[in-house]
């Protein structure tokens, strides 16, 4: 009899596993919580993260530890994300290089579209393309023209990224080549710009603002559908010359697929209260991001609908993260 006891005690044990799981997320969060952001300190994913994380933790009760994991495009972090534990204590600050850009690479560890479960859109931003002084267009069409007539060489922050993306989308457009010069980052890829080693740049606005007010370079157009307010005598690429080009990169909070629902319906509902603060509606501003919000689902929609817009893009023009 006791022998027979014995026996029946694993699947007892897995009989409750699942009760003893909805107890253990119904104490969600219990302990500080860790947000990779897979980009360099200082730039706008980075800022953008920060600020959610400073007012989230209190939100949850809990401390919100940033940790910037740099690397391969943005996937060092998401990967390790993705493989992390799905209890909801690690976060990654997902952007366009997790969906889109994804299948620029030929060998990733992991599938971002399956291995990481989108929680809520952050916001969104928008680029504005930018010229060094040696380009004497004044205009988004005299560049056209004068990028048909001449070699010119654009900066980015590195394969894959948003105003990587921005500015292929440009070229295909357009009808223009330009000559494709990736930088770790955007700080060094704007000082040679600056310098003249390379005469093109797509960029965040906030990061562009300084070196436009100082004259150093010469914005043409904006790359969201409307004027921002941040530069609102740049018109906008499509009014300006390319009719219908729109390039906004877009911000998620995502998790580990296997995090349960209840779990990311907590975080879901305490990022958006977040975002909907109205004392932070000047720190949007100044980082030149529009703040969205929302349901996981739409979320996801907004991955699966830009994914398979950059994803016809990078295949049309044939692009391989190096």
């Amino acid at each position: 009899m006791m022998w027979n006891a014995i026996r029946l005690l694993p699947l007892l044990g897995l009989l409750l596993w699942p009760f003893g799981a909805a107890a253990q997320t119904g104490d969600y969060p219990s302990r500080s919580i860790r947000l990779v952001v897979p980009y360099a300190a200082g730039g706008i994913a980075d800022l953008l993260a920060r600020t959610v994380a400073q007012h989230l933790g209190p939100e949850l009760g809990q401390t919100i530890v940033i940790e910037n994991q740099t690397g391969a495009g943005g996937h060092l972090g998401g990967s390790a994300v993705a493989k992390a534990a799905p209890d909801g204590y690690t976060l990654v600050l997902a952007t366009i290089a997790h969906n889109a850009a994804a299948s620029m690479y030929g060998n990733l560890n992991y599938n971002p579209e399956t291995e990481l479960k989108p929680v809520v859109l952050i916001a969104e931003s928008a680029g504005v393309l930018v010229v060094n002084s040696s380009v004497p267009a004044k205009t988004v069409a005299e560049f056209i023209a004068y990028a048909k007539a001449n070699r010119l060489s654009y900066a980015s922050a590195g394969h894959g990224s948003a105003i990587h993306l921005a500015a292929e989308l440009f070229k295909s457009m357009a009808g223009v080549d330009l000559v494709h010069v990736p930088y770790r980052g955007s700080a060094p890829a704007m000082t040679d710009l600056l310098g003249g080693s390379v005469q093109v740049m797509f960029e965040n606005i906030p990061s562009a603002l300084q070196h436009v007010r100082a004259g150093s370079i010469r914005p043409l157009g904006v790359t969201s559908p409307k004027r921002s307010p941040l530069m609102s005598e740049t018109p906008t690429i499509a009014e300006a010359g390319v009719p219908g080009y729109a390039a906004v990169p877009w911000y998620t909070i995502s998790v580990a697929s296997g995090v349960p629902a209840d779990i990311v319906a907590k975080l879901n509902k305490a990022i958006n209260t977040v975002i909907a603060r109205a004392d932070l509606a000047q720190r949007w501003s100044e980082l030149g991001v529009t703040p969205l919000g929302g349901s996981p689902q739409e979320a996801e929609k907004r991955n699966a609908d830009e994914t398979r817009r950059w994803a016809a893009v990078i295949k049309s023009a044939g692009i391989k993260a190096q």
